[in-house]
């Protein structure tokens, strides 16, 4: 077996990243110069190419000084043994306190965006420097949920911090697993955050992904209300049956409203929607009319092809709500107290829900 082949298989390095070390090995014992610098660009882009094919540089290392054992005078040989040996155990303990201080540094972060997103102020605008964040700032927070919890560990948070990283630099945006959402909290002025943050998102979950964005707000406790309402966002857009995937709270507001007197928005939708109990067929496909002329700003025909229904059975099902409810979406005044009416309904769980 040549040199080559016992090098590579001995220490896994493959063996086309090790050709160009043994030409300058054998070059520079024949001429006893130092190598040129093609030699050393030749190099360069070995050790280029194996970081881009994941070989360890502890790896890379001891296979050169094997190499360098196994191509010396005999003599030598002891002491390139040791050296070996030498080498490995400074790269055992330099890798030691590489992944004692990642260790360390993963738990404060996974404290400090734990305390922060729950408003615990201990030292927190201390501590926030470390990590890049200026709290005096305002804030925006995007949460992303998966069909499945995405716990702390997972591949995808560092996956995505790194892409984000890459971007935006390594103190600008904080990535981190809470209540088993993915979190990313990014400084306002830096707007393309949450949108790169939800291309990611959407090219490395499953169907069914959501994202809720926050609006931007100031300090510590910024933070943690842009947070809930992120994650507001997203249990609104299950509760209404919200087609699009990435919720914004700003675009919501007016649901917050609506359940903050309940009372009202009860009475609401009892005193205009109770009457639709009485429809054969039940209320429910009467309400997904409401919803998808609504959602098509009264286009009737958008709405049928939207149901999978003719637009004369969409007109016949609003004359229906008409006569039963006395309400028509026609009318602008009307159409106002009917959508609220519906959006209540779906905020409440009407009918199942209230017992109607």
């Amino acid at each position: 077996m040549d040199v080559l082949a016992h090098v590579s298989e001995a220490t896994g390095v493959p063996a086309d990243l090790l050709g160009g070390y043994l030409s300058v090995l054998t070059a520079a014992s024949s001429t006893g110069r130092l190598p040129g610098r093609d030699a050393i660009e030749g190099l360069r882009a070995l050790g280029t190419a194996a970081a881009e094919r994941g070989v360890p540089m502890r790896s890379l290392t001891d296979a050169c000084l094997l190499a360098w054992e196994l191509t010396s005078r005999p003599a030598d040989a002891p002491v390139l043994g040791a050296v070996r040996r030498a080498v490995a155990a400074y790269f055992d303990g330099y890798e030691e306190a590489q992944l004692q201080a990642i260790r360390q540094e993963d738990e404060a972060r996974r404290e400090f965006i734990g305390d922060l997103l729950q408003g615990r102020a201990d030292r927190l605008a201390e501590r926030a420097e470390h990590f890049g964040l200026r709290l005096a700032e305002a804030y925006v927070v995007a949460v992303a949920r998966d069909v499945k919890p995405i716990a702390d560990g997972d591949p995808l948070i560092r996956r995505i911090e790194q892409a984000l990283i890459a971007r935006f630099g390594s103190h600008n945006v904080l990535i981190a697993a809470r209540d088993g959402l993915l979190v990313c909290v990014a400084p306002a002025t830096l707007t393309a955050a949450t949108g790169e943050f939800t291309h990611h998102v959407r090219g490395s979950l499953d169907a069914g992904w959501r994202v809720g964005i926050g609006r931007p707000h100031r300090g510590p406790g910024g933070v943690v209300t842009s947070f809930r309402e992120a994650s507001d966002a997203i249990g609104l857009g299950e509760r209404l049956g919200l087609r699009p995937q990435v919720l914004k709270a700003a675009d919501l507001l007016v649901f917050p409203v609506l359940l903050r007197d309940r009372d009202a928005i009860e009475d609401l939708v009892a005193t205009v929607l109770n009457p639709l109990l009485h429809a054969r067929g039940g209320p429910e496909p009467l309400l997904e009319t409401l919803d998808a002329v609504f959602g098509a700003q009264g286009n009737q025909t958008a709405a049928a092809r939207r149901l999978g229904i003719s637009t004369r059975a969409v007109t016949y099902r609003l004359e229906r709500i008409r006569r039963l409810t006395g309400f028509s979406p026609d009318d602008p005044t009307q159409r106002f107290t009917l959508e609220t009416a519906v959006l209540g309904a779906r905020l409440l769980g009407w009918p199942q829900d209230t017992g109607s």
